[in-house]
């Protein structure tokens, strides 16, 4: 079983002894084999209620119920984690909704009930819920993601089979699988790769810090999915950062035609708009997007009588 642990404050030697997995699936009927004409990236973050942007990416007078309006005119999209511990009501639904410019992409995260508690047996009640719920969002809903257990292995395929296969909500989804068997080939990997892809389901590619051994690089639709840990801005940030703008240049010339790229930085994510701004201007510049890139926000200084 794999444990996604915190970045560490020193990585280098861990670093230089992990082995680096990168198994890549591009075929045919998933990218098309041509550029699409207008493919979208978004960049966010795994949270917007951080006090410590307040000064530099916030006002400094920012107050908490403005902080998700502030944090939409930084970044193009949210992993909306909050939605794993509670399935919000239409009344939060449509104050988030009135927060966020045009353009912006709430991605939820399922709720914690259906993936780990339950393990996607007997949802079907839950899994109605939360669809009305996050289809309330209208043309600001993204992808959504189901993270499943690390418990959750390839002996469990034919549990993922059977949710996926008797799902009707008509709403993006993207699979996160974490148990370590998931990162080694085998049939029961390969087919259930081959039957998200067949019911149009993506996967999220999830390239930790110190744990590039549990990174797969597979594609299920034409949408990547990444959700990358850092390591507090080590060197190794940036060179992980290139590699993936690297690849995902690669994969939109072949016709990928959504990125989403998702930061997360050690507790409180103090330092993840960095790494989205470097994110950011590095897709504009080797890609060809054109996506809002964080700044930090002049500060109003009190001047001095004497």
């Amino acid at each position: 079983m794999v444990h996604f642990p915190e970045p560490l404050k020193d990585q280098n030697k861990r670093l230089g002894l992990c082995v680096v997995q990168f198994r890549c699936l591009i075929a045919s009927r998933v990218l098309g084999g041509a550029a699409h004409p207008n493919p979208v990236a978004y960049v966010g973050c795994p949270v917007w209620a951080t006090r410590e942007w307040m000064g530099k990416w916030y006002p400094a007078n920012a107050t908490e119920k403005d902080f998700l309006y502030h944090y939409a005119r930084q970044f193009n999209t949210i992993e909306l984690n909050t939605t794993h511990y509670r399935i919000p009501d239409e009344a939060t639904i449509a104050r988030w909704r009135s927060a966020v410019p045009d353009g912006f992409a709430f991605c939820p995260k399922w709720p914690q009930q259906i993936s780990h508690d339950a393990g996607l047996i007997g949802v079907e009640s839950a899994t109605r819920a939360f669809g009305e719920a996050i289809s309330g969002l209208g043309d600001k809903l993204g992808v959504s993601f189901l993270q499943l257990a690390p418990t959750f292995s390839p002996r469990h395929a034919h549990v993922l089979r059977q949710f996926v296969e008797k799902l009707t909500l008509r709403v993006p989804l993207a699979v996160e699988l974490r148990h370590a068997d998931w990162f080694k080939p085998s049939a029961e990997v390969d087919d259930t790769f081959a039957m998200l892809a067949a019911n149009g389901v993506g996967m999220v590619m999830s390239d930790v810090a110190g744990r590039r051994d549990v990174l797969h690089m597979r594609l299920t639709t034409p949408v990547a999915v990444v959700r990358f840990v850092g390591n507090s801005l080590h060197p190794t940030d940036y060179r992980r950062v290139d590699d993936w703008i690297r690849r995902i240049e690669a994969w939109l010339a072949k016709g990928l035609q959504t990125v989403y790229f998702f930061v997360h930085q050690p507790d409180p994510n103090t330092l993840a708009p960095e790494t989205c701004r470097y994110v950011a201007q590095s897709l504009n510049r080797h890609c060809g997007f054109n996506i809002q890139v964080p700044r930090p926000l002049p500060q109003v200084v009190q001047g001095s009588l004497f």
